[in-house]
């Protein structure tokens, strides 16, 4: 543990973060990261008749979990000296020329995407597009993207992308169970796949019973029954097989057949959907997203139309709004897992929306012979330098390939050829003592292959450029065609094209977004910056450990305070997003189980208000959903719970809980609720989403949970990106230590482990440096002072819209905990106003609609976050209130009950200034219902959308430029 000086509590606005002194180290980066001032705090505290934020946490925080200490971190540093301590860090890792392959690849990030997507706020504070009419341009960015991968894959239909290639790969193993007809049980993995996808599908196919059979396609038998099999094209070794035989037995016997496949290689060779695959999947990273040590990189999924309904994650669809103008949002499908809980077939909630959304931006910019051009280029390198190496007297086994050779050392000493790499700082492939693997990318040079060449005989000549030999798999169909692939090649048009995109979306840079469980807090520009420093940037997942010390060392701390802040023994970084946190949180529990002999323990038990992934992922681990009933505040019914423990007491696996509570309450029963749990043998999981909650106040292992999982897209500060990336780690206690994700290419200890949960050791790596800098530039204080704001602004703005609205739920004393749940269902019956009505009013006001309807339909679900300003929340609560207003005159029979401000909203600037107007209201108050509308207008692109019409006439890919 990082040893620190102990830290007082902060119990009054004197204590309100570090202050600046004369030294860089100094902090005041709480203060910055915190949007009310000292000043604002006692108006507050005024408004709730409590005296000061420590009266106000004990009425909210049980005493009994309540830390009795400051947490141990290090000194909150300045936002100057955090960067230059992380820029130390960083020059540990060193920087090598990588061609190991296996599925990741340097690449070149246009800068025109770099600066204007991946470095824009505009783009990466946004939220999950649910409210689509204020979404329109990433909705259009993530349909290129499901286009772009259609059109390579020649498949009928693709999703929004997924977390990475392997987890995207287990997804087409788990459709392929649920769908095939033939009743088998076990899955054919090619051994060409890459070993990282192998792994995975081993870790997901284990609990449910699956049998993974990795072997030789030519050599299988069919005569063994199968549900379905993958094959990596091109293979890990770099040849490129024509798989069409294999996929006609495969058909034959009812399995459905999996490609694993390099999208780039798509643009010369035939696409998977053309020689007979079911699905495809791959990683998009070498579209323009910097290899960041494995993560976050968008995977595709693409598939038939016929398993539209089974596809994981998210499918943008096309609509039509009320006006009948083509618009965009997110098809029936996304909706449906979170629907049907313990029945759905994935858990997967998320995206990597920031990284599709550079990966089709990166094909808009450079179109069909742009991508063809950089393909051909590195074809045309690799042939080169097989020439060269058998020129040499090597032989390489790689009969056909794209970029990737295999090369057998014959009497070359494995130890000489790893000494020559590192004198030239390169990095290779090692199969065995006797082989490597080279792979290039379109950062590769003439000057590299040289290199390359003098690794192998250190006076090598460069041969001339050799000309691929032609291949029967060669592509003949056209791919994107369509007009936005072909319109922005210049700067200036791609420019302008992403600008207008983002102007379609409202962000964090527009106003509070006010999500219940969401938490978008600030994400700050010293804690992003790190992100494209190329020191983090530049790195291979499976890069030698003497090489990634820069890695290890954040890593490493940031476990450290991770484990710290939760009370837990260990902690793995390695799910890259909450619902993976979910599952593997699971297994390790399973794992603990079945390693004492328990394994038939397969019992969860989950409360009736626990998010839809909750149940999804106790499926997925091969549990039992028994449903724990709610009482009338929205706390676990501890008779119930109890009651339920002991039916099923001999086979009780754990218990998902989510603290606070899914209502936004600390129940006082939740060490109870542990105790009851632990005392039928079953362990206790902690749903993390609320945990900004507790930083500071209280920790999940000090309750009673054994396993938690983090959303640090939430608590700490990594950007939702429009809907990812995130990063979902897991704390467990000591005893479950020995069972956390390990991973078959790079060691991480234990051999007890769960196996690898992602593709890479460390997940989404690169994105880890905007939690360590945020924790770095807090320190104790400042984050136990975040989290106390956090619930006085939910307090705060409870108590001001209680008369308005009421709340749902509130502790023994009258509080909230950081969010509120306002009830609306009474206004369907005095105002006929749906809870729709209400938040697509909020968007003529500029602001994105609260969680609606979850956890409780007919509710709104507030969370103002710390980071918002007293001004911002009062105009929050101020719009609010207007709109109350708008409904009393419906009431009051003063305004008509279906032709009115609410259920024509949102209003668009051409529907207010084109055609005649009909409404009883006038167009002033539909625009500019309050005083800063007419500062700053958010307008949005297009009317209330209609989404049965969407979901009624399914489309998921570009429709022809004059429709939009």
């Amino acid at each position: 543990m990082v040893a620190s000086a102990p830290l007082s509590h902060p119990s009054s606005p004197e204590n309100f973060g570090d202050r600046p002194e004369n030294s860089p180290s100094s902090s005041d980066f709480p203060a910055r990261h915190i949007g009310v001032s000292t000043e604002d705090i006692p108006q507050m505290l005024d408004v709730l008749g409590v005296a000061s934020l420590d009266d106000l946490i004990s009425k909210t925080v049980p005493q009994g979990i309540r830390l009795a200490q400051s947490l141990n971190l290090p000194a909150a540093k300045s936002e100057y000296a955090a960067l230059q301590h992380l820029k130390e860090i960083a020059s540990q890792n060193k920087i090598y020329r990588s061609f190991i392959g296996m599925g990741y690849y340097d690449t070149i990030t246009p800068t025109v995407i770099l600066r204007n997507i991946l470095e824009n706020p505009g783009w990466y504070t946004a939220y999950t597009p649910y409210q689509p009419e204020i979404a329109q341009g990433r909705l259009e960015a993530l349909l290129n993207f499901q286009t772009m991968i259609i059109d390579l894959t020649g498949l009928e239909i693709a999703n929004a992308s997924l977390l990475d290639e392997a987890t995207a790969a287990a997804e087409a193993m788990t459709l392929s169970y649920g769908v095939c007809k033939n009743q088998a049980t076990s899955f054919f993995v090619s051994h060409d796949c890459h070993p990282q996808t192998i792994e995975v599908l081993q870790t997901r196919a284990k609990p449910l019973g699956i049998n993974i059979i990795v072997g030789d396609r030519h050599s299988f038998d069919f005569s063994q029954p199968i549900f379905g099999a993958i094959l990596q094209y091109p293979a890990t070794d770099g040849s490129i097989y024509d798989y069409r035989a294999f996929v006609e037995k495969a058909h034959a016997v009812g399995a459905l057949v999996t490609v694993a496949a390099d999208p780039l290689s798509l643009t010369l060779y035939t696409p998977p959907g053309e020689f007979g695959a079911d699905i495809a999947v791959g990683s998009t990273q070498r579209f323009g997203v910097p290899l960041g040590y494995g993560g976050p990189h968008a995977a595709y999924f693409a598939t038939k139309e016929a398993y539209k309904r089974q596809v994981p994650g998210r499918i943008v669809g096309v609509s039509k709004d009320i006006h009948g103008k083509p618009a965009l949002r997110l098809a029936l499908q996304t909706r449906e897992q979170h629907i049907r809980r313990e029945k759905a077939t994935s858990n997967i909630c998320t995206a990597q929306v920031l990284l599709a959304v550079i990966a089709s931006m990166y094909a808009v910019y450079h179109g069909a012979a742009g991508l063809k051009r950089i393909a051909q280029d590195i074809h045309q390198k690799t042939t080169t330098l097989a020439a060269g190496l058998t020129h040499l007297g090597y032989k390489i086994t790689t009969e056909t390939f794209f970029d990737t050779l295999k090369v057998e050392l014959g009497k070359t000493q494995l130890s000489d050829i790893l000494a020559a790499c590192e004198a030239k700082t390169i990095n290779i492939r090692v199969f065995d003592t006797n082989t490597v693997g080279i792979s290039l990318d379109e950062t590769t040079t003439l000057g590299d292959i040289q290199d390359l060449l003098e690794v192998f005989a250190p006076s090598a000549v460069l041969p001339s450029p050799v000309s691929p030999s032609p291949s029967p798999l060669l592509r003949n169909s056209p791919f994107l065609n369509h007009p936005v692939f072909n319109k922005y090649h210049s700067e200036t048009e791609l420019l302008r094209y992403i600008h207008r995109l983002q102007a379609k979306d409202l962000s964090l840079t527009t106003s509070m977004i006010p999500l219940g469980s969401c938490t978008m807090k600030l994400n700050a520009t010293s804690e992003m910056i790190p992100v494209t420093w190329a020191e983090f940037g530049k790195l291979h997942p499976f890069a030698p450990s003497s090489q990634t010390q820069g890695y290890a060392t954040l890593c490493q701390q940031l476990e450290t305070w991770l484990g710290e802040i939760t009370g837990f023994a260990g902690v793995s970084l390695q799910p890259n997003a909450g619902s993976q946190g979910e599952y593997a949180g699971l297994l390790v529990i399973q794992q603990y189980h079945a390693n004492r002999g328990e394994s038939h323990r397969n019992v969860c038990l989950i409360p009736t208000s626990a998010h839809g992934t909750n149940p999804a992922s106790a499926v997925m681990c091969g549990m039992k959903v028994v449903a724990v009933a709610c009482d009338d505040q929205g706390n676990i019914d501890v008779d119930d719970l109890r009651a339920k423990a002991q039916q099923h007491s001999s086979e009780l696996a754990a218990l998902m809980v989510t603290y606070p509570s899914t209502h936004g309450v600390f129940e006082t029963a939740i060490q109870e609720i542990c105790a009851i749990v632990h005392n039928h043998g079953g362990q206790v999981y902690m749903d993390g989403a609320n945990m900004n909650a507790q930083v500071g106040l209280c920790r999940p292992g000090d309750i009673g949970a054994d396993v938690c999982h983090l959303n640090l897209h939430k608590t700490f500060c990594i950007p939702h990106g429009g809907g990812g990336p995130g990063v979902g780690p897991i704390g467990v206690a000591a005893h479950l230590v020995p069972f956390l994700p390990g991973h078959s290419v790079v060691s991480l200890g234990d051999t007890a482990s769960i196996g690898a949960v992602s593709a890479a050791p460390w997940g989404s790596a690169s994105i880890l440096v905007i939690s360590w800098m945020y924790i770095v530039m807090m320190g104790a204080t400042g984050l136990t002072t975040a989290t106390q704001v956090a619930i006085l602004n939910a307090n705060y703005i409870a108590k001001r819209l209680e008369n308005y609205y009421p709340v749902l739920y509130k502790g023994e004393h009258g509080f909230v905990a950081h969010e509120c749940i306002l009830d609306l269902r009474a206004l369907k019956k005095s105002a006929n106003i749906e809870i729709d009505d209400v938040a697509k009013r909020l968007m003529d006001y500029g602001f994105h609609a609260p969680t609606v309807s979850w956890p409780v339909a007919g509710t709104i679900m507030v969370e103002p976050t710390e980071s918002e300003s007293l001004e911002e929340l009062d105009r929050f609560c101020d719009a609010l209130i207007a709109i109350r207003e708008e409904i009393a005159e419906i009431e009051s029979g003063k305004a008509d009950m279906q032709d009115n401000l609410l259920k024509n909203a949102p209003h668009t600037a051409e529907s207010l200034i084109s055609g005649e107007w009909s409404h009883p209201y006038s167009r002033d108050r539909a625009a500019y219902p309050a005083p800063w509308t007419r500062e700053h207008k958010f307008w949005v692109a297009v009317g209330r959308i209609d989404a049965a019409f969407g979901d009624r006439n399914f489309v998921c890919s570009c429709l022809p430029m004059d429709a939009y």
